[in-house]
């Protein structure tokens, strides 16, 4: 039982490419790109069942809804328009472009941009306002109004079409609400992110299956001016099909997981890598020598710091066996991680110290210019991208990792902004929007 939400900013607009601010400003149109972006995600929906629709009412939400589902093609509830995915309220800006602001208001547009909490806006009747945190209470209205029109346990795909700041703020605030959380997300025109609700012991388990998928429009949105990295999670092994724990154990890759490393390589066969890392366990380094067949004057360096999490007594069993034995324990690990110490085996926050050091070592070690490919595991990926989202050890199952799963990172060359998770967890070159990797044990 699991609620599904897909989440999918407007398409192309005219504000967006004169480099206009556009808020809630309603002068906005969808461009003919437009339109043809929202029917790219469309026909990449087209086998999903979709059981509800909700839009911003503003015209280029409204536009790519129509675009989107008359492509999609097939059955689709009737849309419902809410003002609960109106855009950011940014009145005294709506119309200007972006070098205007820069010109004639440089530290409040500085201010959005780094610290988006702290800007205050004056509107025309003089009354001053928080942009962000009104949108951030808009957004909690909504997930709650919703919630009690689907519960989590209704088993419903829920299609939401709205804005950049407000789908944002709608992952955040399922989230939690992390620190510094809205510089730390991108979302482009038409680019579809999946959020999956699970039942959970007193509020609903989040889990981002998907961010910010563009790959019917292009592999990877454009990189900015400083470094990229690559983060992949290894192919799929027997022990992943079967649900066994492996952990340390050198489990190599089955058929199922060299394809999937193969499709991962013509995926980034286009992507420039100049210098690529896997952790020592051979599943991880075979995926990484598969995609770097495509880039064969790379050369691929080995840590420790990303192998697996260590499972110690668990490694080797079935989840049936290790509940059969450990029942307190394993439920401890599936809901409260952070408290779970697996027998003779780490804790997540040992395996986040390493693995967030090495993820550091090898970012540091980039020139603006470069992107780097690291090649790891479940639990490592999930503690690496956790921390660049601003969460905790507690909250790594609100990351999904598929085998073969392709995930950006951006890192400013403006060191006082923050870095940025470009897209995550990226499946589709296995022929699916949805992750339909194995479920199995890490």
């Amino acid at each position: 039982m699991s609620l599904c939400l897909l989440l999918v900013r407007h398409g192309l607009s005219s504000f967006n490419q004169a480099r206009r601010i556009q808020g809630r400003d309603d002068s906005s149109n969808l461009t003919d790109e437009g339109h043809e972006q929202a029917q790219g995600i469309g026909r990449s929906l087209k086998e999903m069942t979709i059981d509800a629709v909700y839009s911003s009412p503003l015209k280029r939400a409204v536009a790519t809804t129509a675009s989107l589902l008359k492509a999609r093609g097939g059955p689709a509830p009737a849309t419902e328009f809410e003002d609960g995915l109106l855009e950011v309220d940014l009145e005294p800006w709506s119309g200007r472009s972006v070098e205007e602001l820069i010109e004639c208001h440089p530290e409040e547009y500085s201010l959005w941009k780094r610290q988006p909490l702290e800007l205050e806006l004056k509107r025309r009747d003089g009354s001053t306002y928080n942009p962000l945190a009104e949108l951030t209470k808009q957004a909690t209205r909504f997930i709650d109004h919703l919630l009690q029109r689907h519960p989590v346990e209704a088993d419903a795909t829920i299609l939401i079409v709205g804005h950049n700041a407000i789908l944002r703020c709608l992952m955040l605030t399922l989230l939690g609400e992390p620190k510094q959380g809205f510089q730390r997300l991108q979302i482009d025109n038409t680019s579809l992110s999946i959020i999956n609700l699970y039942p959970g012991p007193e509020a609903p388990q989040v889990q981002i299956e998907c961010l910010n998928n563009t790959t019917h429009l292009q592999p990877f949105p454009t990189k900015g001016d400083g470094a990229r990295l690559i983060l992949v999670r290894h192919g799929e092994t027997d022990w992943n099909k079967a649900g066994r724990f492996q952990g340390r154990l050198d489990i190599p890759l089955n058929k199922n997981g060299r394809s999937q490393a193969s499709a991962t390589r013509n995926f980034l066969k286009n992507v420039s890598i100049d210098q690529a890392w896997s952790s020592t366990l051979s599943r991880s380094i075979e995926t990484a020598e598969i995609i770097l067949q495509a880039h064969p004057n790379v050369t691929l360096t080995q840590t420790n710091g990303l192998i697996e999490i260590g499972h110690g007594l668990w490694e080797g069993k079935l989840e049936s066996e290790i509940r059969n034995e450990w029942p307190n324990l394993l439920e401890a690990w599936r809901h409260s991680p952070a408290t779970a110490q697996m027998p003779e085996g780490e804790a997540i926050q040992d395996v986040w110290a390493r693995s967030v050091q090495s993820w550091a070592e090898i970012a540091e070690g980039l020139k603006p210019a470069e992107t780097a490919l690291v090649v790891a595991h479940d639990a490592v990926n999930k503690t690496i991208l956790c921390d660049l989202l601003g969460l905790t050890p507690a909250d790594i199952w609100s990351v999904k990792q598929g085998n073969g799963g392709v995930t950006v990172v951006d890192i400013p060359l403006d060191s006082s902004r923050s870095v940025v998770v470009t897209c995550l967890n990226l499946t589709s070159h296995f022929g699916s929007m949805v992750d339909c990797t194995a479920v199995g044990a890490l």
